[in-house]
């Protein structure tokens, strides 16, 4: 039976067509993948069908009976309930007042909580106090106290370690036990292969087939998703970059690394990690959530001070007081939350060309075609979608990613922290962004690389950090960092050879 029918969805915002007569339909008491790469519509299907957009043309149905959602209350009303890309949850205020605020029943949410093993939250926290994982089990515990019938899930895995994942897949499950759906969206394809009974593509807003995947295998989905740019994006880094390096070691000093880091503390969450980061090297860092790595990201790119230890940049000890400091040192970060790192309002020129002013010394004319050039530049490098440019929250998720990027190659650096940049990000997109790093590590750059997705780390790394407890408990390189042994190490224990 067909719990929700989709058909000949439209949405436009200005010249950029988001949906163009996509149906999809998921049957009562199924696991359904949508997927498609960044701005092929599958946010804008979710938005329509919560209430939150209204669609310019096409018909849905939930159980046979066509409905049109005016607001997420009515959506909510009718057993629909979604977990966005971006937690609902207002920052400052307890997680409690939160659950006030939308009138969902604590208690509910407190079982639900349980059955994910994570019953000692405290409702009393606040919001702005808990990292990202935890914040999206919170709204997913949420969503399930309404009971819905439909429960959709954007990319919820996205920005969790494989634990907190796990748990997720076991909720999935049971709902789908009860006799209910779950839309479930995600570029993960492994997950997508072992949890969904089907999938529909969607494709530049239309849906382009629906799937197996446990008999399809991933390579089908790939081609359906990105079509004949599926052989255009090239599998292994090949050129140079063309990024600004800023201040290049001297002749001489080609061996001195580019970020040295000794006996780093930052609180009780990093303890005593040190290493180095070398020219032309790409050091990955891998932990299970909650272990220190975005302390010790925060600490290296000014963000948070540091307690103890000493961090040098081309053999300069440095200090950062504040992000300015890092970045006028050569040291710039691309966060998790591109929503955090992007002036949301301004256009993708703006965006981009921001860190250009950091060497502004005094008041005079700037070079606007000095600017454009490196802004056209980093766009086209990263081939970002910029149709809708003139406010970059219009932009899909993938897109905006890439200009939290692109704002670094157009500026110039020595050392590059990226923390889980490819999260939420498409096949195509991933690609272009390992072909990238490659490419600027063969220009001279040294980058220091977070992924919560294991797999990346042999794709893209020279060796691996791994982190445990605050404490670096075991380095490797990456031809030996299979997936089997980053988690071995990752959860603290020791391998055969006695060294974690």
């Amino acid at each position: 039976m067909s719990l929700l029918s989709v058909r000949d969805l439209a949405k436009r915002y200005g010249a950029v067509v988001a949906l163009r007569s996509a149906d999809l339909t998921v049957h009562a008491g199924e696991i359904h993948a949508l997927l498609g790469a960044n701005g092929a519509g599958k946010s804008t299907m979710v938005r329509v069908l919560t209430g939150v957009t209204r669609p310019d043309s096409g018909t849905i149905a939930l159980n046979e009976s066509q409905v049109r959602f005016q607001s997420p209350a009515a959506a909510q009303g009718a057993g629909i309930a979604a977990v966005f890309q971006d937690p609902a949850l207002l920052p400052d205020l307890t997680i409690y007042e939160n659950l006030r605020l939308t009138n969902v029943p604590a208690g509910s949410v407190q079982e639900w909580l349980q059955t994910m093993d994570l019953g000692d939250i405290d409702f009393g926290e606040m919001v702005s106090d808990l990292p990202l994982p935890m914040l999206r089990m919170l709204d997913l515990a949420r969503a399930l106290a309404r009971e819905p019938q439909l429960l959709m899930l954007d990319e919820i895995t996205a920005a969790l370690p494989s634990d907190f994942a796990e748990r997720v897949f076991l909720v999935m499950r049971r709902w789908r036990e009860r006799g209910r759906s779950v839309l479930f969206i995600s570029h993960r394809l492994k997950e997508v292969r072992a949890i969904c009974d089907r999938a529909t593509v969607l494709r530049d807003g239309r849906d382009v087939g629906t799937l197996i995947p446990s008999e399809s295998g991933e390579a089908p989905m790939v081609d359906l998703m990105l079509g004949p740019a599926a052989k255009a994006v090239p599998e292994q880094p090949e050129g140079r970059s063309g990024v600004e390096v800023v201040e290049v070691q001297a002749a001489g000093e080609a061996e001195l690394p580019l970020l040295e880091v000794r006996d780093i503390q930052v609180g009780e969450d990093v303890n005593g990690v040190s290493f180095v980061v070398r020219p032309g090297e790409i050091v990955g860092v891998a932990a299970l959530e909650g272990q220190g790595q975005d302390e010790l990201f925060e600490a290296l790119s000014g963000r948070r001070k540091r307690d103890d230890g000493t961090m040098l940049v081309n053999g300069k000890p440095l200090t950062p007081r504040s992000p300015y400091d890092a970045i006028r040192a050569g040291v710039v970060l691309v966060p998790a939350d591109r929503v955090e790192a992007l002036l949301p309002q301004r256009s993708v020129r703006e965006n981009i060309a921001v860190p250009l002013y950091n060497r502004v010394l005094e008041w005079g004319p700037i070079s606007i075609r000095g600017e454009a050039r490196r802004v056209g530049d980093a766009i086209r490098r990263l081939q970002i979608d910029t149709r809708a440019q003139r406010q970059v929250r219009r932009l899909s998720g993938g897109n905006q990613q890439k200009v939290t990027i692109a704002r670094w190659l157009a500026a110039g650096f020595q050392v590059l922290l990226l923390f889980d940049p490819t999260r939420g990000i498409d096949v195509g997109t991933k690609r272009q962004i390992h072909t990238l790093l490659r490419q600027l590590a063969a220009d001279g750059v040294g980058i220091l690389f977070f992924t919560s997705e294991l797999p990346e780390i042999q794709l893209v790394c020279d060796r691996v950090l791994v982190l445990y407890e605050g404490k670096l408990v075991s380095e490797m390189a990456a031809s030996e960092a299979n997936e089997g042994a980053l988690l071995h190490a990752a959860h603290g224990l020791r391998s055969e050879e006695g060294v974690a």
